[in-house]
């Protein structure tokens, strides 16, 4: 998690005698030093402030040998055992290796690597060109844990024919499916399809099969070979952080730009949305209000042929992968961007665009409607807790969720409910301030250093926003600052939580320039020399602790009410990583008086919680009861938890046979357990859910975002956990 505060400055002081070092030429940093600059900078900031630095020795070098290696090679498709052997040699060097500024067991695994690439391109072209019967006795095991790296070049080779096999045979069935439902259709049809179909034999859709995977096993592959040498060593020192905990991670500078891109929501660019299709790059939509709509020429299915920088010769960007193009379009405020673009009648031309803000709508908050038989429900999903820390006139979600909060209350909704499955976390102020709204002042959560006494981050807001019946959703990928706010409103007992325990990360990072701290005069010659900045590190520097004093480091939030989801028996979250931060507690935090919020007392506990509560109006212990019931005697969630044990079973051992009778049979079982689920979804009375009518308003003027929007209403009135929920309000508004 990312929060506005500057670099500590003990850590600054501390690293002043680190980088006394001017790893510099009279033309710069060469690669080399490059090398050396960011890896002893990397170290530096960890040892001097990360929340719990490990001891770099041989068990810590264990740790970044085999980060590496799964970095790497984490499907086991590219390494042998081999070159497991010859790496191996490193294992327990490469703290020596980081101490002395050595390069040597990077350059062999980096050696190894593009060697292995090349090799294995040969392998998949020869594989996809061979030919495919599907009646012989053959399997694959998918689960990479369950398999050791081939044990040389042969058994590498080997490896990777049934892999091929099978994407060859899994798309030949598909479009072997495909065919068969279409000619059901078109028999069983009461007006008859008059148009041409021709039935294809199962030689040509085989030989349409192998044409579709070698066209993605061929982007698969080019992906990997553009990898640059600045891409190839972030591995190596991502997996130097990783060793110290998940969420240090070393940015290139690219990768620092995408990362703040999406914490604030905002980019410069032209406000186009892009698509790949048949391999060419052309404009999906305009972003109503953007410089691209402003200036009014680039058009919905232009093709982008060329890129060019101001007046600068334009660079052909046919055939590059969609995500090269999108960082090309983009750049500073201000500055000129020229397409040369083809237009569906074929003429050519060439739109210059002054780039500008451009917001990405899909991030930030916004609500619904649901309509009940006894009054309105209100829904908020916020994806995540967004903040823009480069600009003060940025939006925030602390800001935009009280927004949200005040159109409902205008609707006059009997309760709300936020959606937070799958919100990964992002600001730690605005999880604060968010609070407020419906709690007012008081403690949301601690803040501890490995040295210092915890800080109790305090909401300001003086008077509650809302004080109405209250419901956040949660589920294993609700992490972080998604875990603050219901951890806050459960311990408070403000609201009540619902769905599958979280995430499980309890930590806070910060993003700290490389730049900012090596040496004046390295950073001027850089600067002469006009060298790229070096990249930044995000460095977990603290944990937080619920206002009770317990983590949610590891343990996550445990709801109040669970629902079960596909994913319920599959272990997923900060429990799974060796190099997690352990769970731990500090003491509550204290408050001095009994709160008063509109009228309503807040309670204390005394000695035994010396946090305020809010003065719950609902009976836990009934709610999970009755949803208990419901759910019991729901088919719909009996298939729920049927395909959750089903995926348990794949994540286990996922064993696919590669002959068509075994493929057939495990297919046509997946797809009536689908059925069967979707025959009960069918079964469960769908919400009555509708836009608030400011933003039909609003939305009105894109006809994307409206389709957009359309889908997303579609789906959330067929979303069970959400029925559910709904549910659940409704016996809170019962007396």
């Amino acid at each position: 998690m990312k929060y506005k505060v500057g670099i500590p400055l003990l850590i600054i002081a501390a690293l002043a005698a680190f980088f006394s070092f001017k790893y510099i030429s009279e033309d710069g940093p060469d690669t080399q030093s490059r090398k050396i600059l960011i890896q002893n900078a990397v170290v530096g900031l960890i040892r001097e402030g990360h929340f719990a630095p490990r001891q770099i020795d041989d068990s810590f070098s264990n740790s970044v040998f085999n980060r590496l290696v799964e970095t790497a090679d984490f499907e086991k498709k590219f390494f042998t055992k081999e070159d497991i052997d010859q790496l191996s040699k490193y294992r327990y060097q490469l703290d020596d290796q980081i101490r002395d500024s050595k390069f040597d067991a990077y350059e062999l695994f980096a050696g190894i690597y593009k060697k292995r690439l090349d090799q294995v391109t040969g392998f998949y072209k020869k594989a996809i060109k061979g030919d495919f019967t599907f009646d012989t006795p053959d399997s694959i095991q998918l689960n990479n844990e369950k398999i050791d790296f081939a044990a040389n070049d042969a058994a590498l080779e080997d490896r990777w024919d049934k892999y091929v096999k099978y994407r060859v045979l899994a798309k030949y069935m598909e479009l072997k499916k495909i065919q068969t439902d279409e000619k059901n259709r078109r028999d069983t049809a009461k007006v008859k399809d008059t148009t041409v179909f021709v039935v294809k034999s199962d030689a040509d859709l085989l030989k349409s099969a192998k044409g579709k995977v070698d066209t993605n096993l061929q982007k698969y592959f080019t992906k990997l070979g553009k990898a640059s040498e600045e891409d190839r060593f972030a591995m190596y020192i991502n997996a130097i952080t990783h060793a110290e905990d998940p969420h240090t991670d070393f940015f290139p500078p690219r990768e620092k730009k995408a990362f703040d891109v999406q914490m604030s929501g905002e980019f410069y660019g032209i406000g186009a949305q892009l698509k790949l299709e048949d391999d060419k790059v052309k404009i999906a939509s305009i972003v109503p209000g953007s410089p691209s709509w402003k200036q009014g020429e680039l058009k919905a299915n232009d093709e982008i042929i060329k890129v060019g920088q101001g007046a600068a010769e334009p660079e052909d960007v046919q055939g590059y992968e969609l995500e090269d193009v999108v960082q090309k379009i983009r750049g500073e405020k201000g500055t000129e961007v020229r397409l040369t673009v083809r237009r569906i009648d074929g003429s050519i031309k060439v739109i210059p665009i002054i780039r500008g803000k451009v917001a990405l709508e899909e991030t930030f908050a916004k609500s619904a409607l649901i309509n009940t038989g006894s009054g309105k429900i209100g829904y908020i999903y916020l994806s995540e807790f967004y903040s823009n820390f480069t600009s003060s006139d940025g939006r925030r979600s602390a800001d935009d969720i009280a927004k949200e909060v005040a159109k409902l209350k205008e609707q006059g909704v009997k309760g709300i409910i936020l959606d937070l499955r799958y919100n990964g976390g992002g600001s730690l102020y605005d999880v604060v301030d968010m609070s407020g709204i419906f709690i007012g002042a008081g403690p949301v959560v601690q803040v501890k250093t490995s040295e210092a006494q915890p800080m109790i981050l305090k909401s300001k807001t003086p008077s509650v926003t809302y004080d109405g019946p209250f419901i956040i959703m949660v589920n294993q990928g609700s992490a972080s600052a998604s875990e603050i706010l219901a951890a806050a409103m459960q311990d408070y007992k403000r609201a009540v939580i619902v769905g599958n325990t979280t995430f499980g990360k309890g930590t806070v990072q910060k993003q700290i320039p490389i730049d900012e701290v090596i040496n004046d005069a390295t950073r001027l010659k850089m600067a002469i020399n006009k060298e790229p900045e070096l990249g930044s590190l995000k460095l977990t520097i603290q944990k937080f602790y619920r206002v009770t004093g317990g983590s949610t480091q590891l343990k996550g939030v445990t709801p109040d009410i669970s629902i079960p989801d596909v994913y319920s028996d599959i272990e997923i979250g900060e429990r799974k990583d060796k190099a997690a931060l352990p769970y731990d507690e500090i003491q509550p935090a204290s408050i001095p008086q009994p709160v008063v919020v509109e009228g309503r007392q807040l309670t204390t506990d005394g000695v035994q919680m010396s946090h305020a509560k809010w003065a719950a109006s609902f009976d836990l212990k009934k709610l999970q009861a009755l949803s208990a019931k419901r759910i019991a005697a729901s088919k719909a969630f009996d298939n729920v938890r049927t395909n959750a044990a089903r995926l348990k079973k794949l994540e286990e051992d996922n064993v696919v046979y590669l002959d068509e009778t075994h493929f057939k049979k495990e297919q046509e079982e997946a797809s009536a357990l689908a059925k069967k689920i979707e025959e009960a979804d069918k079964a469960v009375t769908q919400l009555d859910i509708s836009n608030l009518p400011s933003d039909l308003t609003r939305l009105s003027a894109d006809t994307a975002a409206m389709e957009r929007n359309k889908n997303w209403i579609r789906l959330l009135k067929k979303d069970i956990s959400l029925a559910e929920t709904v549910n659940i309000m409704k016996d809170m508004q019962s007396k």
